[in-house]
């Protein structure tokens, strides 16, 4: 486990006055946060919806938690828990090398793409995870999710933990969908084949597969699913240690979304997390470590349908995060 370490914390002003009434500290009402986070909610320039769950007293609170939202690259977390249990069940070494083609590069944080001069470029199964998790690298997510047996694979694990997470498309037929494409030749096309495709979009067409995109149930999953989800890998009830440990070590160096869940926390804030940006699709989710011994909280922040800028939507996820994260270090039982 990571050491704790004590943070300068900011009281908001709304908190303040939670912690300074009577009883206050043993009882603080949830009910303030649920109004805080309705209100913040608010300001995102879209549909937000989160859940927040303290994992050791099992408090939750939600805005909009069983609603769905597409999950976009937070989809790799589900990704990611299947790919650890293979290599748990001894089915993949994280170790073992995947020989690049042409083909598996694919559009979005490419950064196999710009490394990649020439084919026969090995890597090992880990740093594709790595490139996956870290940087969201959208050619090594569909490289990995291949190897993970593929969406259904996923989507059944999922199924098995009780959870209704979706994951039906790897990320070139998403992207696919997303900008309009009617018909990808296959999984396997090539970088410059897929940008003449898009170029051929009319815009009109483009915005009408955006609407239909945000209201496509695949890849979705609500705030309250993510969250569990969250929360069971933190609880070590998917992986065995060693992969339950290194799946979040890799999600605490996530380098995307700074201004997300990590804007408004402490700058040493211990965050495992994944990001997520597609369209007027825009999230985080993740686990938060308080200091002082003060617990976890597994949180999922999903925007959807925003009209705003993506500097409005994460200040709105920096904000409801802030509020959660101040609630339970004020209020969580040692």
């Amino acid at each position: 486990m990571r050491p704790v370490r004590r943070r300068t914390i900011f009281v908001p002003l709304l908190l303040l006055a939670v912690l300074t009434a009577p009883g206050a500290a043993q009882n603080a009402p949830l009910d303030r946060l649920q109004a805080e986070l309705e209100r913040l909610a608010g300001t995102s320039g879209g549909t937000l919806g989160i859940t927040a769950i303290h994992l050791e007293s099992g408090v939750e609170v939600s805005v909009r938690g069983d609603e769905r939202f597409p999950m976009a690259s937070t989809y790799k977390v589900p990704i990611a828990v299947r790919t650890f249990q293979q290599v748990d069940r001894g089915e993949l070494r994280l170790d073992s090398l995947v020989t690049l083609a042409p083909g598996d590069l694919h559009p979005g944080s490419g950064t196999l793409t710009e490394l990649f001069h020439q084919p026969g470029v090995t890597l090992p199964m880990i740093t594709l995870v790595e490139l996956m998790l870290i940087i969201s690298d959208n050619s090594a997510t569909d490289l990995v999710l291949k190897t993970a047996g593929g969406p259904a694979a996923v989507t059944a694990r999922m199924q098995e933990l009780g959870l209704g997470i979706r994951v039906d498309r790897p990320t070139v037929r998403l992207i696919a969908d997303f900008v309009g494409i009617p018909s990808l030749p296959s999984d396997d096309v090539d970088p410059e084949t897929f940008r003449s495709l898009a170029d051929a979009v009319s815009a009109e067409d483009q915005a009408a597969a955006a609407r239909r995109f945000d209201a496509d149930p695949r890849d979705t999953s609500s705030p309250r699913e993510m969250a569990r989800l969250l929360a069971a890998l933190h609880r070590g009830e998917l992986l065995s240690p060693g992969s339950r440990e290194e799946l979040l070590d890799i999600m605490s160096r996530t380098s995307t979304g700074p201004g997300r869940i990590r804007g408004l926390l402490p700058p040493d804030a211990d965050v495992a997390h994944k990001t997520g940006t597609i369209g007027g699709t825009t999230n985080d989710v993740g686990i938060l470590t308080l200091p002082d011994g003060a617990g976890h909280v597994a949180v999922a922040v999903f925007v959807r349908e925003a009209s705003s800028d993506i500097p409005t939507r994460e200040r709105a996820i920096a904000q409801v995060t802030r509020a959660v994260y101040d609630y339970f270090l004020f209020t969580a039982t040692p």
